[in-house]
């Protein structure tokens, strides 16, 4: 690791939503085959549409339902690490010199 200092804590930020994101998966949503809703929505080709609808629909509820929550900021961050997969995925391993499995070429 870098001995980078983070002026606003943004590696923290990224460490928590890390971990935010990978509690997901073990959550009650998760039908027992391992099924998530986005699979169901990657699979009638709507994914695109829901993750921005999610978007739109915590950043509207964002203070005004549960006040300044952060797990509301956590969802519209997941929401949009899962559209930039959807449309840059090809991109973001380029610019990171990464192959299919994550590892560094």
């Amino acid at each position: 690791m870098s001995n980078f200092e983070h002026k606003y804590n943004e590696d923290l930020i990224l460490e928590y939503l890390k971990n935010y994101i990978e509690a997901t998966y073990g959550q009650h949503y998760v039908g027992q085959m391992g099924i998530q809703a986005i699979d169901v929505w990657k699979s009638l080709n709507i994914d695109e549409e829901s993750f921005r609808s999610n978007i739109i629909k915590y950043a509207m509820r964002y203070k005004y339902k549960d006040g300044t929550n952060l797990k509301d900021l956590m969802k519209i961050l997941h929401y949009t690490i899962l559209l930039i997969d959807r449309n840059h995925s090809d991109e973001v391993r380029r610019l990171l010199n990464k192959d299919n499995r994550g590892e560094q070429k």
